[in-house]
């Protein structure tokens, strides 16, 4: 009981400490966009890489990120952890960019300020208004940020089964509407469990697989096929 408390106190009062970094560049009045993405995506990294060294929680990347920009990076879903570890990979490759993240995440008590201060884009799935908003916002933004790069989720919620869940379509419209290259990523471990145990103290490994280039078009199909080639290997 007192090791999932004392890692919960750890991540909230960082996270705190976090905010107040992040708000310096959400807030600045001379900052533009792109310089503002990249310097909270390393501040976001930095926080991720120090919760994953008090877990004593260690990255294995099985393939490599592509070297180019613009990509919608698709990513399984199965703990907070998921964020925290892909953060980490992200800072490994210099990359920067947004997550897409549900408009009830930013109203949280606990982390609303942690989402929206660090460049988290929301989106309202219940809201037509909201949705056309979003994909203008993310027009705009993509204008302005060249380099920039968006992190999702594509089985929306967390998904506690074995294997995958049905994609909805927001990824895929996301990726069309922008013309977004789309890179695969899989989580081999349940990270929840990983999770819950932790922190451990003999350092624990979870493995990341990165998969080739694949298209919107068929993104859920390509992305089960990288998925059923990861376990088969």
């Amino acid at each position: 009981m007192l090791k999932n408390i004392g890692k919960f106190i750890f991540m909230i009062e960082l996270g705190f400490k976090y905010i107040t970094i992040f708000k310096r560049t959400f807030f600045h009045p001379f900052i533009t966009l792109k310089p503002a993405y990249r310097q909270l995506s390393q501040d976001r990294q930095s926080y991720s890489n120090k919760v994953l060294d008090f877990l004593n929680i260690e990255v294995k990347i099985i393939g490599e990120l592509p070297k180019q920009n613009k990509i919608l990076y698709a990513i399984n879903h199965r703990s907070l952890l998921d964020i925290i570890v892909m953060e980490n990979v992200f800072s490994r490759y210099d990359k920067s960019g947004a997550w897409i993240a549900k408009q009830e995440l930013f109203e949280s008590i606990v982390y609303g300020k942690f989402f929206e201060y660090s460049g988290c884009i929301a989106v309202d799935l219940e809201s037509k208004k909201g949705l056309l908003s979003f994909f203008k916002n993310i027009k705009k933004t993509f204008f302005k940020v060249d380099d920039m790069n968006l992190y999702m989720f594509p089985e929306g919620e967390r998904f506690g089964g074995e294997g995958l869940t049905k994609f909805q379509s927001g990824a895929q419209k996301i990726a069309k509407a922008n013309n977004l290259d789309v890179v695969p990523i899989y989580i081999n471990e349940k990270m929840e469990k990983v999770f819950e145990n932790a922190p451990y103290q003999t350092k624990v490994i979870v493995e990341v697989n990165v998969g080739k280039v694949i298209s919107y078009d068929n993104l859920e199909k390509e992305y089960t096929e990288f998925y059923n080639s990861i376990k088969k290997a």
